[in-house]
């Protein structure tokens, strides 16, 4: 979710799970692009055999669509990494709101954080702002650093002229395509020999 330094002020519905039809109101850059209903809609259905009681990390949050999105459907902790301060006050009042106990923010630059993280992940989402890199370097740094468990799934968002760079091992599991945004969910380093934790998507 990319932003800027001009304020924008709006808000979004939480679609699904216990906090369903719960407002996010968000402040953040004239660019900040939450992702839109129809495709959380659409990455939440692909999730769906895996997100409860999953640990999952939002890497740009943004307005915190994907990782309130994800608590609300019963992962066990999300933590969401925003570097501007803006959004990360947003992301705390929404965090105070809904009493989301499981969601853990940290105001960070998203690389330093990854280089620094010792945790392991279930899902990871990853929507930086579009064409500046920050796409490959993330998964790059994601796989390095060891932050992805075996079969963990990496929701990728980006503009459709970007074609991520993939680590070896990962799989492709779903494309699609919105407009001008693309969107990939990929399955680390999967077992040939035993797919019967696919999620479906076999």
């Amino acid at each position: 979710m990319s932003s800027s330094q001009t304020v924008q002020r709006g808000r979004l519905r939480i679609i699904g799970g216990e906090w369903k039809k719960h407002l996010i109101r968000f402040n953040g850059g004239a660019g900040l692009r939450p992702t839109p209903d129809s495709v959380r809609e659409t990455l939440f259905n692909w999730l769906s055999p895996t997100i409860f009681n999953s640990e999952c990390l939002d890497l740009f949050a943004g307005s915190g669509a994907l990782g309130f999105e994800a608590a609300s459907r019963g992962a066990r902790t999300v933590t969401l990494v925003e570097m501007h301060k803006t959004c990360c006050l947003q992301l705390k009042e929404t965090k105070t709101l809904l009493d989301a106990q499981q969601v853990i923010t940290h105001c960070a630059e998203a690389l330093d954080w990854v280089t620094s993280c010792t945790r392991q992940f279930d899902i990871v989402f990853v929507d930086p702002p579009f064409r500046t890199g920050l796409v490959d370097r993330s998964l790059r740094r994601l796989n390095h650093h060891g932050l992805l468990k075996p079969q963990a799934r990496i929701y990728v968002e980006c503009a459709v002229d970007e074609v991520p760079s993939i680590p070896e091992g990962w799989t492709l599991l779903r494309q699609k395509q919105a407009g001008q945004v693309s969107y990939r969910l990929y399955l680390n380093n999967p077992d040939a020999s035993d797919t019967r934790d696919l999620g479906g998507f076999t």
